[in-house]
């Protein structure tokens, strides 16, 4: 049997010049900006990409001036590729290469079967559910008939786990963890829609009760391991605590060394260069902390490429997608 994998993520600028579309894309998805008058949330996308192009720009510019994201998936598709049977296919939802390139291709092969692997741990609308049903209207559009599998979240699976806990313990860098608080940053999300029903905080949480055994396993006691998001923009209440709050709070309990791992990403990105590790840091350096360490995403590491692998095989057979 011949089988296809299609690697789904947000996407990132590959080039400043791919700024404004991602922003004009993500600010366009109805399930980002939950705006059901289409016209209205369009001329909405274009004012917000209009006012925050040349600063998103600028933090680009900090990190090289392009998203590591698509290098370190088109690195994992080869090793997920060099280790099993699969043919790995990329689609991002913002920027190139989106859903409709790889759907023609996967089409006018000689698959048997696909399985839709959105690069998201936690489900949430605003990510796994747009990656999917994006994806199944270009599948559906490029007329592919055949069965397709979906992985919807993967926070519990071993493989996948070792492969953080792996991340964290070069993030120490030979330190002691006791000496640290570690803190698991989700990017955030409106509490209207966690309020409407959407599981990606309680999968947030789950996750970080699984690695905080993981970690227990591997010897790596923390001074304390905390939850938090980070990521708020506009007024509207976002789920709490934030990381700019959690950070005041570590520090108020006497911890000036603090690493952080960004729970919801396995890719590294802007959110990760350039938020996590040159905004944050500045500001925690700021308020008094001693070191300030932030760990990378499994990327295209072996282990995270073998999980991958494992899920991919173990996928649930949904029929054509539709």
């Amino acid at each position: 049997m011949k089988r296809g994998v299609v690697l789904l993520n947000m996407g990132g600028a590959s080039s400043l010049d791919e700024v404004p579309l991602f922003l004009k894309n993500m600010f366009n998805d109805p399930l980002i900006l939950r705006i059901p008058f289409a016209p209205l949330r369009r001329m909405l996308a274009a004012f917000i990409t209009w006012r925050r192009a040349e600063g998103s720009k600028s933090n680009y510019r900090l990190i090289g001036g392009r998203s590591p994201l698509l290098a370190h998936t088109r690195q994992l598709a080869k090793k997920i590729e060099a280790g099993s049977d699969f043919r790995c296919f990329i689609a991002m939802r913002y920027t190139p290469p989106f859903a409709d390139e790889a759907a023609r291709e996967i089409a006018q092969s000689d698959l048997d079967e696909l399985i839709l692997l959105p690069l998201y741990p936690q489900y949430s609308s605003t990510t796994t559910q747009s990656s999917i049903e994006d994806f199944g209207a270009a599948l559906k559009h490029a007329g592919f008939d055949r069965p397709v599998r979906l992985i919807e979240r993967f926070y519990d699976h071993p493989t996948f786990n070792h492969a953080i806990v792996e991340q964290i313990e070069q993030a120490l860098e030979g330190e002691h963890p006791k000496d640290y608080a570690l803190i698991f940053s989700a990017h955030g999300l409106p509490q209207s829609v966690i309020d409407s029903g959407d599981p990606y905080q309680k999968e947030c949480e789950a996750h970080v009760a699984i690695l905080k055994k993981q970690l227990a396993l591997a010897s790596l006691n923390f001074g304390r391991t905390e939850l938090a998001y980070q990521s708020k923009v506009g007024p509207m209440k976002w789920i709490e605590p934030s990381l700019d709050e959690m950070l005041e709070t570590l520090l108020e309990a006497g911890y000036k060394r603090v690493l952080i791992y960004p729970l919801a990403f396995t890719i590294d990105n802007l959110e990760t260069d350039f938020e996590l590790a040159i905004e944050y840091r500045e500001a925690a350096m700021k308020m008094g902390f001693e070191a300030y360490r932030v760990a990378r995403c499994p990327n295209d590491s072996d282990r995270f490429a073998r999980a991958l692998i494992e899920l991919s095989s173990a996928a649930e057979l949904k029929g054509p997608y539709a």
